[in-house]
């Protein structure tokens, strides 16, 4: 196997590679540079700086591996890769302690003024009180996002005897127990915390989670931190919050633009910034080359990768059979986080005809990547889904039936929450995914990026005010189809849309007389 490093990487990972492959590190190439050279390779290993791109990809004519040393994917062609069938790998756990630590640090420095002092004593200063500090011994840290960085946060913020709540839609009482912290609100965070850390994944919904509104209702004096990804709290309503003395301070370690040369959050002296340092220390560099350089040798030597971005180890000839229902499985699970919006308790996956006669497991995974990729962002791959399911205390069930339905393959999800049940069924037509069941509605919709979903009743007059709404804002409908459960009782509509949608048009859509629910779905 011939492996290309092509952005910088630990010495450690390099002499991983070494040992049991031929390994070129060619760093700084050009986007010419390595779409010339990458058809020698079978493998290539990048960190940030270099772009896989679908030209890359396209002229990679032996590539069989692809290893991000870090945790984002951003600079893959994820897609392009899968369809190519070559496997993206990543490092999503090897700067999981350097993330907690940095957080955990820009709160120390945040309450007791470290940068603002050192740079005063060192101008000729000698100005103690201007610097006085807060302890944050019984003080209350809410933690916006539990996942495997927010955990090792909580823990640490336990041992120095602060009082913890987290808000997690998808997290147990259970697991919440488990981590000795109460889990509650958004809005119960923000009027009862001193400190605010967010950790959760950039994602449509989380993108400006906390703006100008949501400042209005904070404890005085509470100081955010943001480690985690820029964007999440908007950056001109915490300047502006920081200004005003609602919010008595923050500390920032990512940005909407890095580097930020314009954001209003470098202008505040109550605002501390790190350029983007979460995950830079040597062992969190050295961790992610070793986690990266391992896996591609247990590839190499046929041994199941064990962080895959796109597809799960199968052998071929099975492989064939359940690669079309992979995507699919994804699909479903995506809808059904954005329909359900809540916890998951139990996740029931079942399989009717041809495909319930061959081993499901990968499908069942490809479903749970779906959702929970959705609420917790790239770190979710084909291997570490079960685990991250298992780690919340979500109920997984598999159940097969080689009866045929009204479909010679089907894969339906149901998910169950507080005693409310969300069932959605898909199959393939051909080559083509469709999604034939939404509760108790039977629709046929071939999935598309943009949609909009939207329960009403039924009666004349209200599919055709709802698509003038999207007509008036100049937005294109490729598809449409309506489901009913009883003639005159409800029904349910779906619109394949060639955009996003953004809160103001779901709200007019909302308001057509008849109208009871509408989701917009990103898939």
């Amino acid at each position: 196997m011939k492996v290309l490093v092509s952005d910088s990487l630990s010495e450690e990972g390099v002499r991983i590679l070494k040992q049991d492959t031929e390994v070129d590190v060619k760093t700084g190439m050009s986007p010419e540079e390595l779409i010339a050279c990458i058809k020698n390779y079978d493998a290539l290993v990048v960190r940030s700086q270099t772009k896989v791109t679908r030209g890359v990809i396209e002229a990679a004519e032996n590539l069989k591996i692809i290893g991000r040393a870090g945790v984002g994917v951003d600079n893959i062609d994820v897609e392009a890769a899968t369809q190519h069938g070559i496997i993206v790998i990543n490092a999503p756990e090897g700067n999981m302690i350097s993330a907690a630590e940095h957080t955990i640090a820009m709160m120390m420095a945040l309450s007791r003024n470290i940068p603002q002092a050192n740079q005063s004593l060192k101008s000729g200063k000698w100005d103690r009180k201007q610097f006085m500090g807060v302890e944050v011994r019984n003080k209350t840290l809410g933690i916006i996002g539990l996942g495997r960085i927010g955990a090792e946060v909580a823990r640490r913020a336990r041992g120095m005897e602060m009082n913890i709540l987290v808000y997690d839609p998808f997290i147990s009482e259970q697991r919440a127990d488990d981590l000795g912290i109460k889990l509650t609100s958004v809005d119960d965070i923000l009027q009862h915390s001193d400190y605010i850390t967010v950790h959760t994944p950039l994602t449509k919904e989380t993108r400006d989670m906390i703006d100008t509104e949501q400042f209005k209702i904070v404890k005085p004096n509470v100081r955010f931190i943001n480690c985690a990804r820029g964007g999440i709290i908007n950056e001109e309503a915490l300047a502006m919050a920081v200004s005003s003395g609602q919010v008595a301070g923050a500390a920032v370690d990512v940005f909407v633009n890095e580097p930020p040369d314009d954001s209003p959050l470098l202008k505040q002296d109550n605002i501390i910034v790190t350029p983007h340092l979460g995950a830079s220390t040597q062992e969190a560099q050295i961790n992610v080359a070793v986690d990266v350089a391992e896996q591609i040798i247990n590839y190499k030597n046929g041994i199941t990768v064990k962080n895959a971005i796109n597809m799960p180890y199968v052998q071929q000839d099975v492989m064939k059979i359940l690669q079309p229902y992979l995507p699919l499985a994804e699909k479903i699970g995506k809808l059904a986080a954005q329909l359900i919006e809540d916890k998951y308790e139990r996740i029931e996956i079942s399989y009717s005809g041809k495909i319930a006669e061959k081993d499901t497991g990968p499908v069942t995974v490809a479903a749970l990547k779906g959702l929970l990729e959705f609420v917790m962002g790239p770190s979710v791959n084909y291997v570490n889904a079960p685990v991250i399911a298992k780690e919340r205390k979500i109920t997984v069930v598999e159940s097969r039936s080689k009866t045929e339905e009204s479909y010679s393959s089907m894969i339906t999800m149901s998910i169950i929450t507080d005693g409310r049940t969300k069932t959605i069924a898909g199959t393939m037509v051909g080559v083509n995914p469709r999604v034939v069941q939404l509760d108790d509605y039977n629709i046929d919709v071939m999935p598309s990026r943009h949609m909009i979903i939207a329960t009403h009743e039924d009666h004349p007059n209200i599919i055709g005010p709802c698509c003038m709404v999207l007509g008036k804002r100049d937005i294109n409908i490729s598809g449409m189809q309506v489901g009913s459960n009883k003639p005159g009782n409800t029904a349910i509509m779906v619109l394949n849309i060639d955009s996003e949608v953004d809160d103001d048009i779901l709200k007019e859509i909302k308001d057509v007389k008849g109208i009871l629910d509408v989701k917009s779905i990103y898939l």
